[in-house]
């Protein structure tokens, strides 16, 4: 159970918000969809293409079968029916990074209808956002606009790159629940290992489509679509300032007009795009120039044998048996490489505490050095360990945080470190006894105060023998013998 989200709605009582999203996620096989070319990113411009998919007359797309696998696993892992026939369709419309003058889509037999995305409210709850469809599709260029002069370029290196467009009914009731949804979405398409999940390059991207009423209306309001925006923060920022501004339109009597809408980040609102009041006439008609797509059980069957752990499978597995709470496991999940470093140092050391070591130590760490959970030093084996030695009275917190430093700048065995620096924790009670006598012993002056009533001063007592021995006393037994002496 989280704290609920704050949210412009909690102003505007009477309205309601109504979001679909459409997500288009990039699929991560070694060739395009169509042709031969490598699927990669950041090359030189226009080195990547062939007569193909830089739309040549004449030729003839064949299709990528790792696309229909990799569609296939995306619709059983979201519980979608898989057709048995699907077919292309061509998408037409006219712009300088689609080559062809259409693009190559599916449109009334998609492979995969009817599944649905669990997602975790913020009392707990689970709530299933409906999936109308996933279908498959390729990927127009990408214009690159000078920023000194009045002129464009193309790229075509990712025309053909081959895309899953999953489409989300208008289940979705909150900027929380949106960015929620989009995240377990991103989540499972890197579970299967079928897509980066990269919004920066482009992997992974989100169209929201966002209507206002009042929550007696029965129609709901006219609906905006915001467009090409690469983070979940600013896709949060830019659905609560969508909400106020159709809410204010509303009150003021005006109407929402349908429209696309981009987020200017520096100035933290939307602004038009381009007017969507009428529908595009897109044309479509079956491609005739690609088969159907037949899917028959046993391929169905050998696909879903290579299905992962879901990351909604793993965090009820993480809550229920290793009793970790659902926003703790929530954060693990979302990461598939921080939930795998959790489970590989979970089984070196079954201790509550690992989990608190991950999520406040080592992701401050790479934060702050902004570096990847790959690049860290701090493997699963070596926090395990640290955890150990504080859990067994070997060092103490302030010890231990000295050691995950070091271990983190170097990779070396916390035990080595321990035994080096000399911080083993004192944890004798004779030994640890005598130090705070002396210390009662010195200041009578603070033992009357004490006693009279200054409880805070115990802070005092405990800070002078931590000083005493040199931050290596246990603090549990200081703790038990000065409140003995203090009497």
């Amino acid at each position: 159970m989280t704290l609920k989200t704050e949210s412009i709605l909690d102003h505007y009582p009477e309205y309601e918000v109504t979001i679909g999203i459409e997500v288009h996620a990039q699929l991560t096989t070694k060739t395009k969809i169509f042709c031969s070319c490598a699927n990669t990113v950041g090359k030189t411009p226009n080195t990547d293409i062939c007569s193909i998919c830089s739309g040549h007359p004449g030729v003839l797309p064949v299709l990528n079968k790792k696309v229909v696998n990799f569609a296939i696993l995306a619709g059983l892992a979201t519980k979608s029916k898989i057709s048995k026939i699907s077919e292309f369709a061509r998408k037409h419309y006219f712009y300088p990074d689609l080559p062809k003058g259409y693009q190559i889509t599916q449109n009334e037999f998609p492979i995969c209808t009817e599944g649905f995305i669990p997602i975790y409210l913020e009392d707990g709850t689970i709530k299933n956002v409906r999936l109308t469809r996933i279908h498959i599709e390729e990927d127009a260029g990408k214009n690159i606009h000078s920023s000194s002069d009045d002129v464009s370029f193309v790229d075509l290196n990712r025309a053909g790159t081959p895309l899953l467009e999953i489409v989300s009914h208008p289940d979705i009731s909150s900027t929380y629940q949106a960015k929620t949804y989009l995240k377990a979405l991103r989540s499972i398409v890197q579970y299967l290992n079928i897509c980066s999940g990269n919004m920066e390059e482009g992997a992974f991207r989100a169209d929201t489509n966002i209507s206002v009423k009042k929550k007696k209306d029965k129609d709901l309001g006219t609906r905006c679509e915001l467009k090409n925006i690469n983070s979940f923060k600013f896709i949060g920022d830019a659905i609560e300032y969508e909400i106020q501004r159709q809410i204010e339109l509303l009150k003021n009597g005006q109407n929402v007009v349908q429209e696309t809408r981009l987020w200017d980040s520096k100035d933290k609102k939307t602004i038009p795009m381009r007017s969507k009041e009428e529908a595009a006439d897109y044309r479509y008609f079956q491609d005739p120039d690609l088969p159907l797509i037949e899917v028959n059980d046993e391929w169905i069957s050998r696909i879903e044998k290579t299905l992962p752990e879901l990351p909604y499978e793993k965090q009820k597995r993480f809550c229920k048996e290793i009793k970790l709470s659902t926003y703790e496991a929530s954060i693990l999940v979302e990461d598939k490489e921080l939930a795998n470093y959790f489970e590989r140092a979970y089984s070196f050391s079954k201790s509550k505490q690992i989990i608190n070591w991950i999520l406040r130590d080592l992701l401050g760490y790479l934060k702050e050095h902004k570096i990847s959970l790959i690049e860290c030093k701090v493997t699963p084996d070596l926090l395990a360990k640290i955890v150990t030695l504080v859990e067994s009275g070997k060092i103490n917190n302030r010890a231990a945080k000295e050691v995950f430093e070091i271990v983190a700048q170097t990779g070396q065995n916390p035990e080595e470190i321990v035994k080096e620096k000399g911080l083993e924790q004192i944890g004798s009670v004779d030994q640890l006894e005598e130090i705070v006598k002396t210390i009662v012993e010195s200041n009578p002056d603070m033992v009357e105060k004490y006693k009279s009533g200054k409880d805070r001063l115990f802070g005092f007592f405990v800070g002078q023998a931590m000083k005493k021995t040199q931050g290596k006393g246990d603090p549990k037994i200081i703790q038990e013998l000065l409140k003995k002496h203090l009497q």
